[in-house]
């Protein structure tokens, strides 16, 4: 049922979003002059008709989760499900800070090699009962105070992924996350299938992404990095460990941004945390709000979240396991 599910949704990433958002947006003309720039491929609009009847919903749904959403796996030729047992990630009792930089920084980065390259990571390096949640932030900010309310009630570390898109268009947000001191990651500008896109379009989208973050926020990205959508190959994977990149992807994903329209509950996000459940779980979770019905489950979610973790003896880590 869960590959079913899975396998349908993408079909609506694939068929209906992902050709569009990389072409389309709020920032309209300034957006495609800027994937001009880099001589992205276009494409031919598909079929729509009575197709676009029966699937809107879902596509909105899924395009509100993450300015675009990055709630199923894609392709992952080379997703990393083993970690090298000599490294090990260490719970903190406050969350890690994004290291101010100058927008510069991103593009001189060393290349990632050794155990780290060559992976999607779908958990982190770890030999303790640990937990990583993240959070993917792209069409709305509609749960960032209570997320990060709770966060900071219960003293627990996190990690948000921005795209180019947030930063501009939800400025305080932004600012809000990196100022009370979570780990930001890169989640490319427009939130585009990467594997669609030439190699000259792949890296403006990660390096644009990077300097939009920290000329928003101080905060520097890099190394942490997340495909939009999880859609990942063997050649877009090198591309972001050839600029410096690692990129994360997760365990399990939480599937809130599906919202109560979509027959979600604050329970299944809650029980599909624990079903997951392992050393270096990477938890995926949005910031969003679903379009539909406005539900923002994750948020909703997150106190019972931590507190069920925590009864089972898990703490919580930054990714900045990968980071090292």
């Amino acid at each position: 049922m869960e590959r079913g599910r899975t396998a349908s949704h993408q079909a609506v990433v694939r068929g209906v979003l992902g050709p569009r958002v990389a072409a389309q947006g709020p920032q309209g003309e300034n957006l495609r002059r800027a994937l001009r720039a880099v001589r992205m491929p276009g494409r031919a609009p598909r079929g729509r008709g009575l197709r676009m009847l029966l699937i809107a919903p879902v596509a909105l749904a899924v395009l509100a989760a993450c300015g675009g959403r990055a709630g199923h796996p894609g392709t992952a030729a080379a997703t990393a499900t083993a970690a090298p047992g000599s490294v090990r990630a260490t719970p903190e009792s406050r969350p890690a800070t994004g290291l101010p930089s100058s927008p510069s920084t991103a593009s001189r980065l060393s290349p990632v090699a050794g155990w780290r390259a060559g992976k999607d990571w779908t958990y982190i390096p770890a030999t303790r009962r640990v937990v990583a949640l993240t959070f993917d932030a792209g069409a709305n900010a509609d749960g960032v105070a209570s997320i990060l309310a709770t966060l900071r009630r219960e003293h627990a570390p996190a990690t948000f992924f921005l795209t180019g898109n947030f930063v501009r268009e939800f400025p305080a947000s932004a600012r809000a996350i990196a100022g009370a001191g979570y780990r930001i990651g890169d989640h490319t500008i427009t939130h585009p299938h990467l594997t669609q896109l030439s190699d000259a379009a792949v890296r403006h989208e990660i390096l644009g992404a990077a300097r939009q973050i920290i000329a928003a926020t101080g905060a520097d990205p890099a190394p942490l990095f997340r495909f939009p959508y999880g859609d990942a190959d063997a050649r877009v994977i090198a591309i972001a460990n050839q600029l410096g990149f690692v990129p994360a992807r997760w365990t399990v994903d939480t599937l809130g941004w599906e919202g109560t329209s979509g027959h979600i509950t604050a329970s299944i996000v809650i029980a599909r945390v624990l079903a997951g459940l392992r050393a270096g779980e990477i938890v995926l979770l949005h910031v969003g709000s679903n379009p539909v019905d406005h539900s923002a489950l994750d948020a909703e979610a997150l106190p019972a979240v931590i507190s069920a973790l925590r009864a089972r003896g898990y703490s919580f880590v930054t990714l900045d396991a990968l980071a090292r």
